[in-house]
C-alpha cells in the first residue's frame, strides 16, 4: 500500500520504518523535523512513564525494549545499555510493567542514598535522541522512504496520492482530530557536561518536580519537570536552579558541572494510547499517539503494530 506517516517524532519514524520493512511504499510529513522534535528534547531513559492503560504499555514497552537492546550493539544507532537506579523514601511494591525488563533487582543499602529506603535497580536502554534520530533518518532514506517538512491541517488532505494515513501527531491531535482528552505536560531539562557519570538515577517522590540523572556519551541530563496544563515553552530560570540543586544533592559531582543548555517540551498526556485503525471519509487511518512521557519507550512496540494494523487493511 502507499501509507503516508504523519509526524516525524520516534514514534512517526519508528512506525515509517516498520511500514517500509513490511514492504509499503511510504512516505512522511511533518510539521517538524529532527531536532524541533519533541522526540528530540527526551530524557530517553528506557521507562514507562506516564502512559496507559497498563497492559498494553508492558506489552509495547517489553517490545521497544529487546529491540533498543539489540541496537546497542550498534554504537551508531546511539543506543547504550546503562545500569541505574530509582529511588524511594519509602518501601515500594515492584512496579506495574515489572513483566516487560528480565531482570528487576532492589540495591544495597550502600547503593541507597541517605534518606532513602528502597529501590530499584536495572539495566535499560538509554537512547541519545541527537544521535538515534538522524540514525532513524538514515535508514529511511536506504529504505526509499521520503522525509519532507509540511504542515497537515486535516486528515482530507493527508489522503493525497496514497491508500492509508498513520496518525503520529502527538498533541498534534488536538487540532488535527479535535481530541480535548490529550493533555499537555511541560518538562524543562538541564544539559551539563560530563563529570564521569555512567549509570542513571530516578527520584518520583515529588510527581511535580522530578529528580532524573540520565548520563550520555558527552552530556548528562538533568530533569525535570511534569506540569499538567501548561504550554510555556520558555525557560524559567529558577526551575532550571531547582533542578540543578536537586540533582547535585543527589550526585555531588554534578555541583559546578559546566551547562550547556537548557531545554523545554511538552509531552502528550492522553488517558491512554491511541493506537487503533479508523476508516474515514477518504480512507483508513490508523492512529498511533498520546504516549505521555514513554515515547522511546514505547517506539519500537507501537510501531510493529502499527505495521500490522496497515497491512490488515490491504
Amino acid at each position: 500500500m502507499r501509507v503516508r506517516v504523519i509526524g516525524a517524532g520516534v514514534v512517526g519514524l519508528t512506525s515509517a520504518l516498520r511500514l517500509a520493512q513490511a514492504g509499503h511504499d511510504v512516505d512522511v510529513v511533518a510539521g517538524k523535523v529532527g531536532d524541533s522534535t519533541t522526540s528530540a528534547l527526551a530524557a530517553a531513559l528506557w521507562y514507562p512513564y506516564r502512559a496507559y492503560p497498563e497492559a498494553d504499555v508492558t506489552r509495547w514497552s517489553s517490545l521497544t525494549y529487546a529491540t533498543l537492546c539489540g541496537l546497542a550493539a550498534d554504537p551508531s544507532t546511539g543506543v547504550r545499555l546503562r545500569l541505574g537506579r530509582e529511588l524511594f523514601r519509602s518501601p515500594a511494591p515492584d512496579p506495574w510493567w515489572r513483566d516487560a525488563v528480565p531482570e528487576l533487582g532492589r540495591p544495597t543499602d550502600e547503593r541507597l542514598p541517605a534518606g532513602y529506603l528502597d529501590g530499584y535497580e536495572l539495566t535499560v536502554p538509554v537512547v541519545d535522541m541527537a544521535v538515534h534520530l538522524p540514525w532513524l533518518l538514515g535508514r529511511l532514506t536506504e529504505a526509499g522512504v521520503a522525509v519532507r517538512g509540511g504542515q497537515v491541517d486535516d486528515l482530507a488532505g493527508a489522503f493525497a496520492g496514497v491508500d492509508a494515513v498513520v496518525n503520529c501527531t502527538g498533541l498534534g491531535a488536538r487540532k488535527l482530530l479535535g481530541d480535548g482528552s490529550l493533555t499537555p505536560v511541560r518538562g524543562q531539562v538541564v544539559v551539563v557536561a560530563q563529570v564521569g557519570l555512567s549509570e542513571w538515577l530516578l527520584d518520583q517522590t515529588d510527581p511535580g518536580r522530578l529528580t532524573y540523572i540520565v548520563p550520555r556519551s558527552d552530556t548528562v541530563l538533568l530533569g525535570g519537570t511534569a506540569d499538567e496544563g501548561d504550554e510555556d515553552l520558555t525557560v524559567r530560570p529558577g526551575t532550571a536552579a531547582g533542578i540543578l540543586d536537586r540533582c547535585a544533592a543527589l550526585v555531588p559531582a554534578l555541583r559546578g558541572a559546566r551547562v550547556l543548555r537548557h531545554r523545554v517540551g511538552l509531552r502528550p498526556g492522553r488517558p491512554r494510547v491511541r493506537l487503533e485503525a479508523e476508516v474515514v471519509e477518504r480512507g483508513p487511518v490508523v492512529h498511533c499517539y498520546g504516549h505521555g512521557g514513554a515515547g522511546v519507550t514505547l517506539s519500537y512496540g507501537c510501531a510493529d503494530e502499527v505495521a500490522e494494523l496497515v497491512s490488515g487493511l490491504s
